[in-house]
C-alpha cells in the first residue's frame, strides 16, 4: 500500500474550534514543530477573514519550512483574491453538496455545478494547484456527489476533499462509499477529512486510506469545531502499529507538538487521550505491571520514546500487585524482606480505598518509612541513610 499524503489543518479548522485564537508566535511554533515531524503539507488559514490572517500566512509561506501550504477558501472570487495575497502554493475551495446545506443556503444542484466550473476557472488563473471540498459529502445524494466528482475531475483539479462535516460515518458506511466513489473516478486523486462528533474521525479515516485514499487531513489533537477533527497523532502511530504502514516521519516530535497546540489553545489534553494523554503509558493493575516489569510490550503498544516521552512509572493504588511494589523499591535502592512487600502493597491497597485515589511517590516513601522504623536494626542497614529520617523522605520525592 502506498503512504497516505497527510494534510494538517490545525491552523484553518483547528483554530475554528470555539474560543481558539493562536497568536503569530504560537503559529509559527506549531508550523516548525509539523515540519519537525515531517508533514508535507498544511492548511494554514482562511484569507478572506481579513488583513491579519493574510499576514500571518505570509509569514509562514516566507519561513522557508518544507512543507506545502494552502489556503482555505468558499468559492467565491473575494476568497480566491484573499488567497492570492498569501502567496500559499495553492487552495482548497469548500462547496456544499448536501441538499440540507442547500436548501438552508436557498441554492440548489445546479448552483453547486455552476459555480464548480466557474470558481476553479477563476482560481486557475492565479494558482496551479487546486483542490476542491465536497462539503457535507457524507450526507450527499451518492449520484449527485458522483456527478460533482465526475465534473470535478472534467476540469482538471487536483484533487477532491470528501468530507465528513458532522462526523456522521462509521468505518463500514466509509468503506462502502470509498469503494463507490473510486470506483467511478479511479483516476481523481481523494482525501478524506473526517470530523470527530460521534468519536470515529481517526478509525475513519484509517478505513479511507485502507480502501486507497491517497489523503489525509487531520488536525494535533483532534482539534477543531464541536468534538473536533481526527487526529494527527493518533493517526500516525495507528497507521504504524496497526496497519503496518510506515510515514517517512519522525514521531519523537508527536509530544512537543501536542502539548504547543494545548498550550495555544487553552484546550487541555484528556489524561486518557490515546497516544499523547499523560496516563496512556501508565499502570496499575497487579495483573499487568507483574508481565510488565519483564516486558512492556505485554500491556503496551507503544514505545514512549516513539512519541518523544519517558515511560511512566507505576501507579500505586487499589489494583497495586507486589511486582509493582518490589520494582519500584529496587528502582529507589531499597532491599526489603519478602513479607515486608507483601504488607507493602495490602497498606498502599488499603489507603488508597480510604482516600478513593492512586498514591503519591511521596506518600509511598512515607510507608517505606513506617515499615524501616519496625524492622531490626540489622535489617534496616541495608536500607538507604536517605530513608531513615522522614526529613530526608520528603526531600527525596
Amino acid at each position: 500500500m502506498i503512504a497516505p499524503h497527510i494534510i494538517d489543518t490545525t491552523l484553518r479548522d483547528g483554530e475554528q474550534a470555539p474560543g481558539v485564537v493562536f497568536h503569530l508566535h504560537e503559529k509559527m511554533l506549531i508550523a516548525e514543530l509539523l515540519d519537525s515531524v515531517g508533514i508535507p503539507e498544511l492548511e494554514i488559514g482562511t484569507p478572506i477573514m481579513g488583513s491579519n490572517e493574510i499576514a500571518d500566512m505570509r509569514e509562514i509561506v516566507n519561513a522557508g519550512f518544507n512543507f506545502k501550504t494552502l489556503s482555505w477558501c468558499r468559492a467565491t472570487k473575494a476568497d480566491i483574491d484573499a488567497a492570492g495575497k498569501t502567496y500559499t502554493d495553492g487552495v482548497n475551495i469548500s462547496i456544499p453538496v448536501s441538499d440540507i446545506h442547500l436548501k438552508a443556503m436557498n441554492k440548489d444542484r445546479r448552483w453547486v455545478l455552476s459555480s464548480l466550473r466557474n470558481i476553479v476557472q477563476y482560481a486557475s488563473q492565479h494558482f496551479s494547484y487546486i483542490a476542491i471540498g465536497a462539503q457535507d459529502a457524507s450526507r450527499a445524494d451518492i449520484s449527485f456527489l458522483l456527478e460533482f466528482i465526475g465534473e470535478a475531475s472534467q476540469l482538471h483539479v487536483q484533487r477532491v476533499r470528501i468530507a465528513d462535516t458532522v462526523g456522521i460515518l462509521n468505518p463500514l458506511s466509509v468503506q462502502s462509499l470509498f469503494r463507490n466513489i473510486i470506483a467511478t473516478s479511479p483516476f481523481m486523486s481523494f482525501e478524506f477529512h473526517g470530523h470527530n462528533d460521534l468519536g470515529m474521525a481517526t478509525a475513519n479515516t484509517v478505513t479511507a486510506i485502507c480502501c486507497g485514499v491517497q489523503c489525509a487531513s487531520v488536525t494535533v489533537n483532534g482539534l477543531g469545531e464541536r468534538a473536533g477533527n481526527a487526529s494527527l497523532e493518533e493517526l500516525l502511530i495507528a497507521l504504524e502499529l496497526s496497519e503496518h504502514i510506515h510515514l517517512d516521519v519522525n514521531t519523537l516530535f508527536l509530544d512537543q507538538l501536542s502539548q504547543a497546540v494545548s498550550a495555544a489553545s487553552g484546550i487541555l489534553i484528556p489524561e486518557n487521550k490515546p497516544v499523547v494523554g499523560s496516563r496512556v503509558l501508565s499502570h496499575e493493575s497487579g495483573i499487568h505491571t507483574n508481565l510488565i516489569v519483564q516486558n512492556r510490550n505485554t500491556y503496551q503498544i507503544i514505545n514512549a520514546s516513539q512519541v518523544g516521552r519517558h515511560e511512566a512509572e507505576f501507579v500505586f493504588g487499589k489494583h497495586t500487585g507486589s511486582a509493582a511494589i518490589k520494582e519500584y523499591c529496587r528502582r529507589n535502592h531499597i532491599a526489603l524482606p519478602e513479607h515486608c512487600y507483601r504488607e507493602l502493597t495490602e497498606e498502599v491497597k488499603q489507603r488508597s480505598l480510604v482516600l478513593k485515589r492512586s498514591l503519591s511517590f511521596e506518600e509511598i516513601l512515607r510507608i517505606v518509612k513506617i515499615m524501616v522504623d519496625r524492622l531490626p536494626e540489622q535489617i534496616g542497614l541495608g536500607i538507604p541513610s536517605s530513608l531513615l529520617n522522614s526529613e530526608s523522605v520528603l526531600k527525596r520525592s
